[in-house]
Parts: structure tokens; sequence; C-alpha cells
């Protein structure tokens, strides 16, 4: 039997977010950093290097390639699907063309979250009391709001801005493990489960061709268990759609068995070999290292990177206690316990967590209808004075960086930044401006009188971090592609070259590699290939100088200049020299 429900919900309370307001403000956070820029270091670049090998016809779709080596993320979906856009799109720009399939990956992750929430949310055990008299929220209209909630803490939390917008092989797990969230949500709640059982296989070998491995394993066999183990309880608050306990019984029996046959074909296909879902994990992870500062690190990063969705899933977990094993709280906390050790074990914890994200977001909605007012207003005042101070900064350092005053914030800005020539874009300029209207006029309306929503208390946040995210991608933009592209340097190797030169490389990354091979226009091969004799030129790491001639007859080749991308960083820093025999 289950506990009853610590939520205390009006019919009042559960208005859904108007439709077009909704589509709106998705769009507003999903098209900014995909549209307009240069590809990113070092994850972002590396990744479309590999789509455009592909494109370009110079590897192997069963196994994709930069000059023989792999990828620095394992996966070959991800990798399929950029290049697969970058030759069916030959009119558009490769960068461009590349970022769309990813575009509606971060779309379809939001859409999922939705939908999750609204199905955990029709369990019985998640409904509100029912009050003596009438006047609780009705199930669909709950559930509506809810899912409108989740999907609001998910666009507010810090740690997606960035990597949700990369063409990387994280945001295709990203949109995966959302999508086969929604499906056993669904299979939980009732209906067709032969329908859900197909998403969750289809989500699992999307998730396995994506190089997630064994982590997708224990998500799908977890909420196997889970489901399982709650079988005993009513499947539907749906009259008509409830289904006989023996259909979803055998429809998770499939289930598992499709799991095994799948995690036995990535074996065999090498997909598991993922050293971050095995217990060890990477070597520099907090796992495996271990040290004090190793584990104070990653516990800032989990502060926040799933900011403000953290605290109050923890909440949840506390005011919703008594039904921990119900569905709607059962399946998104396995989600994070997975996510959390998947990113412990991982080198690159943020990225791993990045999965875990929407299931942050499902328990964050469970705590709104237990808030107390107190605790609301404590997160709107924090929200307001956080995200106003931060597009305040991003607007005077703008202004700083197109008329010199402040002197401060320009002087800061040409330090960090040598050569750069500030741009002034007028619909830019536009975008930010009327993003910054809007964020006054729902800041204007929050703290006005109006009618309780169950969402209302993440309206803020998420608006705030839409706001921020869209001010950097339109004010900011020139100066973050100087910053964080190879471009500039990659054309300052090429304004050293003839054009369309052939160009040996040793101890460069895939990142650097390819930007000079779309951003220099430059025939690129690795010393030693097959191509190396015709090369007269020849672009060193500093760390691999002292042991060139190992490499190459130094005899034959002069020194003619050192190309740094922003400062004296050696990591960021090229040795060019030239043949002179041979």
């Amino acid at each position: 039997m289950n506990s009853p429900t610590p939520a205390i919900v009006t019919q009042s309370a559960v208005r859904p977010l108007p439709r077009l307001a909704l589509l709106v403000f998705c769009l507003a956070y999903v098209l900014p950093g995909f549209l307009g820029r240069e590809p990113w270091k070092i994850e972002d670049l590396s990744a479309f290097g590999v789509m455009r090998e592909l494109a370009l016809g110079l590897a192997d779709w069963s196994e994709p390639r930069l000059l023989g080596l792999p990828p620095a993320e394992p996966g070959l979906l991800p990798y399929w699907l950029g290049a697969l856009a970058m030759m069916a799109l030959p009119f558009l720009d490769p960068e461009t063309a590349s970022r769309l399939p990813f575009i509606l990956l971060l779309a379809f992750t939001l859409a999922c979250t939705w939908y999750a929430v609204y199905h955990l949310a029709r369990q019985p055990a998640a409904q509100p009391v029912a009050f003596a008299f009438g006047g609780e929220a009705s199930p669909r209209d709950y559930a509506r709001a809810m899912a409108d909630a989740g999907l609001l803490a998910l666009i507010a939390s810090l740690g997606l801005a960035r990597l949700a917008h990369e063409t990387t092989p994280e945001l295709a797990r990203l949109a995966f493990a959302s999508f086969m969230l929604m499906a056993m949500a669904r299979l939980g709640r009732g209906g067709s489960p032969w329908a859900s059982v197909f998403t969750a296989a289809l989500a699992l070998l999307a998730l396995l061709l994506s190089g997630m491995g064994w982590p997708a394993v224990w998500l799908l066999g977890g909420w196997i268990v889970i489901l399982f183990r709650t079988e005993g309880q009513d499947d539907s608050v749906d009259r008509g759609v409830r289904q006989g306990g023996s259909h979803r019984r055998a429809a998770l029996l499939s289930l598992f068995v499709l799991l095994v046959v799948l995690a036995a074909l990535g074996l065999q296909q090498g997909w598991l070999a993922n050293p971050s879902g095995l217990p060890g994990g990477e070597p520099d992870s907090p796992v495996a290292n271990g040290s004090f500062a190793t584990w104070a690190g990653y516990g800032r990063m989990l502060v926040w990177f799933s900011w403000p969705a953290w605290p109050l899933a923890l909440w949840t977990l506390w005011r919703w206690r008594r039904q921990l094993g119900s569905l709607h709280l059962a399946l998104p906390l396995w989600a994070v316990l997975v996510g959390l050790v998947h990113s412990a074990m991982d080198e690159r914890s943020d990225r791993a967590l990045l999965v875990a994200l929407p299931a942050f977001a499902v328990l964050a909605a469970f705590a709104l209808p237990t808030l107390r007012r107190s605790a609301a207003a404590l997160i709107d005042w924090f929200t307001l004075l956080f995200f106003s101070f931060c597009a305040l900064v991003i607007w005077v350092i703008w202004v700083a960086m197109q008329t010199g005053v402040p002197a401060k914030p320009a002087a800061n800005v040409a330090k960090l930044a040598p050569g750069f020539t500030p741009e002034f874009s007028l619909g830019l300029f536009l975008l930010a401006l009327l993003a910054t209207l809007a964020w006054l006029g729902l800041v204007a309306w929050r703290v006005g009188r109006h009618p309780q929503a169950i969402w209302k208390s993440l309206v803020l946040p998420a608006s705030g971090a839409t706001l921020c995210w869209l001010l950097l991608m339109t004010l900011w933009l020139p100066l973050l592609d100087f910053g964080r592209s190879y471009g500039p340097m990659s054309r300052r190797v090429a304004s050293l070259l003839p054009t369309d030169a052939c160009v040996l490389v040793d101890g460069l990354s895939q990142a650097q590699i390819a930007a000079l091979q779309h951003h220099g226009r430059l025939e690129v091969h690795r010393i030693g290939s097959e191509a190396a004799p015709r090369c007269r030129s020849l672009l060193v790491d500093p760390d691999r100088q002292p042991s060139l001639d190992q490499r190459v007859e130094l005899t034959q080749w002069a020194f003619k200049a050192t190309v740094r991308r922003l400062n004296d960083d050696r990591r960021e820093t090229v040795l060019l020299y030239l043949r002179v025999g041979g």
C-alpha cells in the first residue's frame, strides 16, 4: 500500500504554461550556440574533424578516424549523423550542416524530459491529496503542469548550456538516455507495453552506438528490476488504459532478453569497452585518484553543474521519503545514481554527468507540490539577483569592448585576447536587447500578484539561464569565437604557406588538425604516411621538438616561425618548419 502523498495541489495551481510561449522559450534556448559560431576546442572541433573525414570519404564508416587515429570520444552514431548531414546539405557550410542533427537531438531531449515527467506524474503514488469537498488538481492537468516544471528545471541546469550545444557524442547520449527514461516511464504507467519495449530497445542500441557502454546497460537493467518490483502497483490512473499484469511482465521479460542480446552484441563489437563504465575508472577520475583535492573538485563540479535541480531533488527525496519505492521516484533516482557513479569513474566528470540531468530535473519537479512559500520566494530572489548580475556583467563588458569604457574591463579583454578586434552586429545586438527586455518583463510579472502556478518557482531560473546563454551567444560571440576557436591560429599558419599546401604534423591534437584542415584549407598528413615525402611544411608541438630528430632528418628542414593562439602557453603553440632539402 502506498503511503499518503505529501503533495497538496489545487486545481487553480495546475495551469499549464501557454504552449506558444513554451515553444518560443525552448527555441530561444536551443538555437543560440549552434548557429553562427566556429567549432570550439577541443571536443567540439575534434568531433567535427571526424565527421568531415567521413563526409569526404577519407575514413571507414565502420571505424571513424581522423588521420588514421580514433576519435577522442568513442561512438559511431553521432559521427554518422554529422557526416550524413554534410553530405545531404552540400549547399550549407559544413559547420552549420553538421550541427542540424544535434539541434534536433537537443530539442528531442527537452521533449522526452517533458513526457517522462508527464507519465510519472500520472502514477497513483504521485497524485496530490484528494480534498474532502473536491477542488484538488485533476490528474491530467496536474501531470501537464508538472511536466512543464520538469522541462524548466532541465533548462535551468547550469551544466547543460555549453555541453548540450556541442556536436559531440555526449549530446547524443543525453538525448537517447532521456528517450529511454521516457519509454520506461510510459511502460510503468500502462497502456501498450510493446511500443514502450521497442522504444527502450531502440534507445539502448542508440546509446551503445553512441559510445555510452556499460552505464547504458546498468541504467536499463536497473529500470527493469524496478518495474518488476512495482508490478503489484496500480498501472495507471486512467480508466480504460490499464493493462493486465501479465502483459507488462511479458514485456519486461522481452526487454530483459533484448538487453542481454544487445549487451552481448556490444561486447563483441567493442561498444562496451569503455573504461569509465568499469570498476576502477579512468586513471585521473576521482575514484581512481582518491585524493581529497580531486574529490573536493568533483564536489564543486556537482554543486554548480546540476544547480538548481540538485537542492530541489534532495528536497523531493526528503518530503517523499515514504514513497521512494514508487515509480515516479525510483526511476529517476536510479538514473541519478548511475550518472553519479559514471561521472566519478570518468576523467571528464562533467561530460559523464550530463546524461543524469533529465533525471535530476524529474526529481526537482516533484519538489514543487511540497515546497513552502518561503522557500519558493528564496529561490525567486536568489535567481533574480544572480542572473540579473550576470546579465549586467555581460552587457558592461560588451560596452567596454565597443567603446573602451569602462577602461578596466576593456583592458582585461585586451590582455586575455591579444589581437582581438571587436565587431558590432546590429542583428545580434537587437536579439540581445530583446532578450533583456523580455527578462525585465518576466521579472515584473513574477514579482506581481498573479494566481499561483506549480511551475512558477522555476520560471526565473530557466529564463535567467536562457537569458545569459543567449547574451553570451550574441554580444560575446565574436570574442568567444576568437578565444575558443583554433580558426585564427590556423589561418595564420595558412598565410605563411602556399594555397592548399601539404603539411606534416607531429604531436598536434585532433582539434588542431581538424582546424588546419577546415579553417586553413591545408592538406594535413602525419609523419611516416605515404604522402610525407611530397609535403614541404612541418608543424610540430613544442613538447615534441626536442626529440624531432628521431622522426625526421633535421638537415632537410629549416625553422620558419612560432605560431601562438593567444598566449605563451606551449599547449597553444606550434612550430613551423619548411623543407629545404630531400
